[in-house]
Order: structure tokens, then C-alpha cells, then sequence
């Protein structure tokens, strides 16, 4: 006798959502995903990487997740990054530091840099990761998406459960039952998930990105310099954040005009080609959803038959967030590997009770 489909609904539309209902789907799960107003991923920079990160075992995740989009095949495009944000000492120190991890660094001298950039200045000195790349946010969630079944436009108001254990969503159209649900709402899952008595504390991390005018193609890679992250997509965009250091950036709200902050950042954007005249087109502003602790959420939760997917840098973590939690979600066992990979992200450590 053939047993009955899964029936799953995950609450989120961006690129966490999309890779899980993707993963789900492959698997031959029932899937339903709905999707409401835009999030973080559309105004995303779509860096994939692991050289920026805040504990080893964030550093081993997210190394993990470049390695998961490589199993996935066909979204990233792997350009490599060249960074000469930090100078000195501290350039030595992120240098020797990712090099003791096991990262690919290469110095990169100025001779080295025309070869790698020869429209770009060089700068005394850099790094070259080049296993890292881009993820077209907009462009990949709609890749993963073809083919599964969305609802759009209508809000989730809420999860339900008998007992300890998930019965489904409900929205102002009524009750979807689902086996099991998983929240991937980015900022939006804290107010989800509190009444079934999970607690997700969030920074507000407010983030601006413009996207430029086209131009010819002045850059190969991404470029992270002192004060500003850019890079240029194939069609002749570029896309840079409009605050400085935008990978440490904590501002919990923006104050200023976003047409301003986008002017001060296309100036920056601006000396470092200054061949081009640039003009930005758009300006996006996205809540980027961080945890208080700044690491990732995923895994189990509340009652039973609930998920949760919650993280910035999503763009970085999708495959890999996907191939780990899919599994727990179909009750299907994880390799020692992958349980060890994501133990320090779950839920429990904001848990009280």
C-alpha cells in the first residue's frame, strides 16, 4: 500500500524558502509555499561567501555552504572576490586567520591585480577568495520556485496545533492543514512563532542597496574595498550597499533620506571606476533578518512538526540550509556530519524555559 504524500507548507518567499521548497519538492513531498510582501532577498547583494563570519562554527557552516551550492549546480556564479578592506595588521591577521581555517587565500600584489582586474586601480595589496561567487537573488528564487505550487499576496495569520503537535496555517481565507510547517519569514517569523511558544529574538538590521544604470563591463569580481562592497552582474548593473562596511554594518534604523545615502555611496562606487560615469537607478531597502546573536536559526522547534529557518546571510546559506533541514523535516536521519554542522544553530539556545 503506498503511503500518503507529506503535505508541508513553508511560510516565506525568498531564497531560504525557495531552496527548501525546491529540496522538498525534489523529494516528493506535497508542497505549498506562501509568499507575501517581498523580504531581504530582492534588495540582497548576492555575495556567497565564507570569509566574513562571527565563530568557527559559523565559519564551518557557511564554508559548507558554498559546497552545497556546488552540489546544487547552476545558480552561482563563481567569480571569486577581491578584498583589500582591512590594511596592516588586521589585513595579516584576516589573511593568516582564514588561511589557519583552511580557506583558499591568495596575496595578491599589484602585477597580480592587472591580470585579475586590469580596469580597475590596483591597491597596494589584496585577497583573492576565488571560490566564492553570486547568487542573482531575484533570478535564483524564481529558478528554484518553477514548477511548486505558491500563494501569493495572502498573509499568514497565524500556526496551529492540537496538542504538542502542528496542524497547519491560517489565513483570513481560513484554515490550510499541512503535516508539517516550516517558517522561513524572515523578520516577519518572531510574531509567528511566539504564540505556539517559541522565542525568536531579532536585531533590526535595516539595509539600503542601489543598483546603477548599466555599463559596460568594468569588473570581473566581486570587489570589497576600505568603505565599500560592489560588484557588476552580467547585464551592466552594479550593485553596491549604500552604508560603508556593509557586512559589519549594526544601524538599527535608517534616519536619512534613502536618494542621499545613494548619491554618498555611488560617489564611492564612483572612485574606484572612475572611468565610467555611473548613475544609479534604484535604490531597495530591505529588513535583513538577523537573530539576536547575529547566527542562524534552523531546525525543529515548538510543537512537533514545526520548522524554523531564520538568517542573514541567506543568499550564503540557502543550499546548504536546504539539504540539512529537508531531511529532518521528511523524518529522515542526518549524517553525523551535517547533525554536528547544525547543533549550535537551533532554536534552544533562546529558549528559557
Amino acid at each position: 500500500m503506498q503511503s500518503k504524500q507529506m503535505k508541508i507548507v513553508i511560510v516565506g518567499g525568498g531564497i531560504i524558502g525557495a531552496a527548501l521548497a525546491r529540496s522538498l519538492c525534489t523529494a516528493g513531498a506535497d508542497v505549498t509555499l506562501f509568499e507575501g510582501a517581498p523580504g531581504a532577498t530582492p534588495a540582497s547583494f548576492g555575495w556567497v561567501n565564507a570569509s566574513f563570519f562571527l565563530t568557527p562554527e559559523h565559519f564551518a557552516l557557511r564554508a559548507e555552504g558554498l559546497a552545497a551550492w556546488r552540489r546544487l549546480g547552476g545558480h552561482v556564479t563563481w567569480a571569486g572576490c577581491l578584498c583589500w578592506e582591512e590594511t596592516g595588521a588586521a589585513f595579516d591577521a584576516q589573511r593568516d586567520q582564514l588561511c589557519a581555517l583552511g580557506y583558499a587565500v591568495e596575496e595578491v600584489t599589484p602585477d597580480r591585480w592587472a591580470a585579475l582586474e586590469p580596469d580597475i586601480a590596483a591597491p597596494p595589496c589584496a585577497l583573492h577568495f576565488a571560490q566564492e561567487g553570486v547568487a542573482a537573488p531575484a533570478d535564483t528564487v524564481a529558478s528554484m520556485l518553477r514548477g511548486v505550487r505558491r500563494v501569493s499576496g495572502v498573509r499568514v495569520l497565524g500556526l496551529t496545533h492540537r496538542g504538542d503537535r502542528i496542524t497547519g496555517i491560517e489565513t483570513a481565507q481560513g484554515h490550510v492543514p499541512a503535516d508539517r510547517v516550516i517558517v522561513a519569514a524572515g523578520i516577519g517569523s518572531p510574531d509567528l512563532l511566539s504564540p505556539v511558544g517559541v522565542d525568536l529574538p531579532m536585531l533590526r538590521r535595516p539595509g539600503l542597496m542601489l543598483r546603477t544604470a548599466p555599463v559596460r563591463q568594468v569588473m570581473r569580481h566581486i570587489l570589497v574595498a576600505p568603505g565599500q562592497e560592489l560588484r557588476q552582474e552580467a547585464q551592466g548593473h552594479i550593485w553596491a550597499p549604500t552604508a560603508p562596511n556593509h557586512q559589519s554594518d549594526d544601524a538599527s534604523e535608517i534616519s536619512d533620506r534613502p536618494d542621499l545615502l545613494a548619491d554618498a555611496a555611488l560617489e564611492r562606487v564612483q572612485a574606484l571606476v572612475p572611468g565610467h560615469r555611473l548613475t544609479w537607478e534604484q535604490v531597495m531597502l530591505a529588513e535583513r533578518p538577523v537573530p539576536r546573536d547575529g547566527l542562524p536559526v534552523i531546525g525543529a522547534c515548538g510543537p512537533e512538526g514545526l520548522f524554523v529557518a531564520v538568517m542573514h546571510s541567506g543568499i550564503t546559506l540557502a543550499a546548504i540550509t536546504a539539504e540539512v533541514l529537508a531531511p529532518q523535516v521528511l523524518d529522515r536521519p542526518l549524517s553525523n556530519a551535517q547533525a554536528a554542522l547544525t547543533a549550535p544553530f537551533t532554536s534552544d539556545r533562546f529558549q528559557s524555559g
